[in-house]
Order: C-alpha cells, then structure tokens, then sequence
C-alpha cells in the first residue's frame, strides 16, 4: 500500500520505446490516463504512421541515438520494439540507470537470454516486468475471484494450437518463428501457470516440425503445480485449434475459450454459462493493456509476471516447446 502510494506521488517521466502497432495501443491507454511521456522509434515509415495515429511525436533514431543526447533519466519505462530487439533494448536501459521497466513478451527469445536479463536486474536491484496483458483481461480477473472463493485451483489444462497456415507466412527476423512458442504461445501458457501454479514436475512429449518451427509441430505434456493442482496440455501446429484454458475448483469448471470470455460450469450440471464481466476498458482498449500499465505505473506489482518469474519459467517453456537449452 505505501509503495503503492509513493509511485503515485513521484512525478513520472515516462519512455516508450517503439512506435509500432503495439506501441500505439500503449499510446492510447497512457493518454487516457493523462500521463506525461516520450516515444523514441526507430524508422522513419513506423514513426509517421504512428504520429499519424495517435498524434503524438516520435523521436526517431533508436534508442542509442536518444541516450546520446544524455536525456534526464526516466522514471519508467515500456519497452514495445521488435520481439528480437526486446532484450538489447532492455539492457541499454538498465545500463543508462533505468530501474522501472515494462517489457513486452517474452522479454528474450532464449532460456539464456531471460536469465541473462534477470541476473542483470538482479545485480541492479531494478523493477523489470514482462508485459502478459491476458492476466489483467477482465474474464481472468474474475476468475481469480471465483478461484479464491472456492478454494483454489485443483487441476487445469490448456491449449496453445497455432495456425500455421497463418503463422508460417509471417515477415520475422530470424530466430522469431523459430522460437514462436516463446515469441507467442507463452501468452496462453503463462496465463495457465498464472492461474494454476507453477510447475514442480513436467512431463513432455513432442512430434513433428515445420519449415518454420523444426523443433516441432505437436505437443503434449502433463504436471503436477506448486498449488498442488495436476495439469495437462496440448497442442498441434498442424491441425485445427485455438487457444484455451480452462481451470477446475472443488464446485466449478472455468472455461476461458476465448479467453477474453468467461464460461463456468457448475459440478452436477452439464450446463455452461457465459459471465457478466465488466469488460468496458478491454473494448475500449487493447484488452488487460489499461490495468496492466496503471499496475506497472503505479508500482503495484502482484499481478505483473516479474522477470525473475520469467526467468524460473523458462526451462519449462523450453521443454514443453521442444527447444534445446
């Protein structure tokens, strides 16, 4: 509550890095809650197209060139750059004395990057969050309620199928679609362990490859969560599918498909609902972006995923997508 309290008072100086579609959803929701800010893009084509958008000024060049000015520190900052930039960018920030940073998934494209970043921001005592924007959707929020209230989670499952028809025709830097479990598919399963708990015992299976993911195409695991809950999951690249989760309590199934949705089923009855959520800033915004930087704004920090967090998680990832650490 009172570091809470502090972040409010302290006058904020905020950097956005990016300009690109993600960053203008930031645009929109920092506006909205009047605070003071910088975009710092790279190109020329994006910077525009943004300024366009959102009417704010971009300051092109990159983030080498803005730091060379020797800018007064930031009080915070969200760093919205292309997914294989998202780590370079993060430390050229801690590096200039940066201690408050929000960073989009997943923060690294590899297990030794994630480690690499917390082990930085470990040494510097910094405050860096990975931006999961699904833990803040309204139909999750309620969730947790419906969670609490009966007593915690006992099994969950999900599942991260991809369109690979849709994924494999994508424009990436390399490394990106190699990697697309992490760069994409971690949105559904963080989101599980968020809910569920994390991991203690793993098991995973996995088949196939694409020309676009070669370490594979179909998956399938199962565990048991810190919680004590029992998990599964599965996925197939090759197939038909969606994302999903769905989470189980001693009176209730919750069935977040989509997951901006919220179903629940009641033990004894084969009926499925839909709940009422009050999802007025996910229509308005980006869904979960609005909370999610009001949190990160305001230093509250327990929903927020934590790089350190990240970092646990990301031996787990590897294994349930196959890729060697």
């Amino acid at each position: 509550m009172a570091t809470a309290l502090l972040h409010r008072l302290i006058m904020k100086n905020i950097w956005l890095l990016g300009s690109g579609a993600m960053a203008q959803e930031y645009i929109k929701v920092l506006l909205a809650q009047e605070e003071s800010f910088s975009v710092i893009g790279r190109g020329a084509h994006s910077a525009h197209e943004c300024e366009e958008k959102t009417g704010c000024v971009v300051r092109t060049g990159g983030l080498e060139d803005f730091l060379a000015s020797k800018p007064t520190q930031c009080t915070h900052a969200i760093v919205s750059v292309s997914v294989e930039a998202l780590m370079s960018t993060t430390l050229q920030l801690l590096d200039y004395g940066v201690r408050a940073i929000l960073v989009e998934k997943p923060a690294g494209l590899s297990l030794l990057q994630v480690h690499t970043l917390a082990e930085r921001c470990k040494r510097l005592n910094a405050d860096v969050f990975v931006a999961y924007n699904r833990r803040f959707f309204s139909s999750v929020v309620r969730a947790r309620e419906i969670i609490n209230e009966d007593g915690g989670v006992t099994s969950f499952n999900f599942e991260f199928t991809e369109w690979s028809h849709v994924i494999g025709k994508l424009q990436k830097a390399d490394g990106v679609l190699q990697n697309w479990f992490l760069a994409n598919s971690t949105h559904v399963a963080d989101l599980a362990f968020y809910l569920g708990g994390k991991p203690t015992q793993l098991y995973t299976f996995t088949a196939g490859s694409l020309d676009w993911h070669p370490a594979a195409a179909i998956f399938s695991g199962a565990g048991v969560s810190n919680s004590g809950a029992l998990f599964s999951y599965q996925a197939n690249w090759e197939s038909a599918g969606r994302w999903g989760v769905e989470v189980l309590t001693k009176s209730y199934r919750l069935i977040l498909r989509p997951i901006e949705k919220l179903q629940l089923q009641k033990r004894g009855s084969i009926a499925v609902d839909f709940l009422d959520c009050d999802d007025t800033l996910d229509a308005q915004f980006k869904p979960g972006l609005y909370f999610q930087t009001k949190d990160f704004l305001n230093g509250a920090h327990d929903v927020l995923c934590s790089i350190h967090y990240q970092s646990e998680m990301m031996d787990a990832y590897c294994r349930i997508a196959g890729y060697e650490t």
